[in-house]
């Protein structure tokens, strides 16, 4: 009996890596999770077990330590290796940009390294709509141009061509750079969710701590912009069918060569106050907000198109606000009992 093909996921105790852990496990791969813990807890494999039945390899260590990695991807036999490691705070990166160059891009070098030792060449890589810049045109495909306005942004879209050149280089590479747009939800179970260390950079973990009284309110940047209520409008995907898609995007580099980047989004906006009262909604709970001044760099609307994802993945998105606020507002609950 041949045994499960075997994929590596880096920064995998984390929020995305964990609910694709779980994803992964389902269908049947075996799985080790490579974290630091720098935004995450180990007791997540414990809680990846029992909703899954499965559980994941756990190896404590950081990216950019090629020999544990190359040691990890050969013991363990990784036909794959999803890279979620990395740091991902905008205003983080613009105080600390080395940090992030450092983390993020010289993270995926020590990692190319490894996965060349060991004669792994599958990778998909998490990238992010950021590299879009200010978005000239709506919705944005993959062929809308690219640029950064922060150093976050522009270390993901440095690794992309890194990745680009190196599949350009060598022919046995494939690669996938699923650009994701506003991941937010958790998983139906209420076992694992977004669950930041420090005050949350995103909307959703921070209403939601908003909503459980742990902090006082909303702080909306920019009430002004040319969107039906003046506030900034956004692609939001449930984390689940963010999962989804790179489950179908680690099949579609079993056979696809060379390099491809491919959106993850649902292909439609919502307002930063449309977000927030469903989240009211769904919580039963008053949230009360402040609108303020702009942050440099933001754009009025990003949304995305997400043929290509349906066209070359087979995949598009399930679930809607609803789902995505009922099932962060379950997780929140849970999280607050543990902690």
């Amino acid at each position: 009996m041949s045994r499960p093909p075997c994929a590596l996921l880096t920064g995998g105790a984390g929020y995305i890596g964990s609910h694709t852990c779980i994803a992964l496990l389902e269908a049947g791969w075996d799985v080790v999770l490579l974290d630091n813990l720098s935004n995450s807890t180990a007791d997540v494999v414990e809680r990846i077990a029992t909703i899954s039945g499965r559980r994941p390899t756990f190896v404590q260590g950081d990216v950019r330590d090629a020999e544990l990695v190359h040691s990890v991807l050969e013991q363990h036999q990784c036909q794959a290796v999803i890279h979620f490691a990395g740091l991902k705070a905008v205003g983080e990166s613009v105080a600390k940009p080395l940090l992030y160059f450092e983390n993020n891009v010289a993270g995926t070098i020590a990692l190319l390294g490894a996965m060349h030792r060991a004669g792994t060449r599958q990778l998909v890589f998490s990238s992010s709509a950021t590299v879009y810049g200010s978005p000239q045109r709506l919705p944005i495909d993959e062929s809308h141009p690219t640029s950064a306005l922060n150093p976050y942004g522009r270390s993901k879209l440095h690794v992309e061509e890194i990745l680009s050149d190196l599949c350009a280089s060598d022919p046995t590479w494939r690669v996938v750079c699923l650009r994701y747009f506003n991941p937010c939800g958790a998983h139906p179970s209420g076992l694992i969710g977004e669950d930041p260390k420090d005050i949350p950079n995103n909307l959703m973990p921070f209403v939601a701590r908003v909503a459980t009284g742990q902090l006082p309110l909303v702080q909306v940047f920019g009430g002004d912009y040319e969107t039906p209520d003046g506030t900034g409008v956004r692609d939001y995907i449930h984390v689940q069918d963010l999962a989804a898609g790179h489950l179908n995007a680690l099949d579609y580099c079993a056979k696809a060569e060379g390099w491809h980047a491919i959106n993850l989004g649902t292909g439609r906006g919502f307002s930063v106050i449309e977000m927030i009262r469903a989240f009211e909604k769904a919580s039963g709970q008053p949230i009360p907000y402040k609108i303020v001044d702009r942050r440099p760099g933001d754009a009025a609307s990003c949304w995305a198109d997400a043929s290509k994802a349906q066209r070359e993945l087979g995949w598009s998105a399930r679930f809607g606000i609803d789902e995505m606020c009922a099932d962060a507002w379950r997780w929140q609950q849970h999280a607050r009992q543990k902690g």
